[in-house]
């Protein structure tokens, strides 16, 4: 069976916006990140054990921060509570043998989330326009939970610069979510990948 990803149906590919007279690495671009898994664990309160690396990760103590390499971020989600985004396909499989059942709960929500990411020089800007966050502060692996137009969402800042943003948000969300965000980036011209 083949999953069918949050945003198949109106996620469009090619130039819109004020994208005349720009070279591409000027307008942003907006895609759909698909084929993730996407896990929370918790630890519980009365819980005695020691976190332990995720694909050679160290959960982040710290909050709002991100531990990643090439193919895994873990996002510091609250206290005691991260969310792992991976490409691998046995993560959960990692995750499992490392994080007992007494001490833990694992919950994979891949399929209950969409995940939309923009990068380019105006990034900032665009989340600018409907986020309460103050962007100008945002570092690499970065990350925090915060509305955008009243939509509920994750934003984690993957580049240094701060000009690439993955964007999460419950599933039903997606499409809402993703029309906000391309509409705030007409003025700047973007690329649907």
């Amino acid at each position: 069976m083949t999953a069918i990803s949050p945003l198949q149906s109106i996620h469009k590919k090619g130039l819109f916006g004020d994208h005349q007279k720009k070279n591409n690495n000027e307008i942003l671009t907006i895609s759909e990140l698909k084929n993730l898994s996407i896990i929370q664990i918790v630890k519980y309160k009365n819980s005695k054990s020691i976190l332990e690396s995720i694909d050679g990760l160290e959960p982040s103590l710290q909050n709002l921060k991100v531990s990643a390499n090439e193919d895994t971020r873990v996002l510091w989600n609250a206290p005691n509570t991260w969310l792992i985004v991976s490409k691998k396909e046995n993560i959960i499989k990692e995750i499992n043998e490392k994080f007992s059942n007494e001490s833990f709960a694992v919950t994979d929500i891949s399929h209950s989330r969409a995940i939309i990411q923009i990068k380019g020089p105006c990034a900032k800007e665009v989340l600018k326009k409907g986020c309460p966050l103050n962007f100008n502060e945002f570092k690499e692996n970065d990350c925090a939970g915060s509305t955008f137009h009243g939509i509920n969402f994750i934003v984690d800042c993957v580049d240094s610069k701060g000009a690439m943003f993955n964007l999460l948000t419950l599933r039903s969300f997606g499409e809402s979510l993703y029309h906000h965000i391309t509409d705030a980036s007409l003025e700047y011209g973007y690329s649907g990948q």
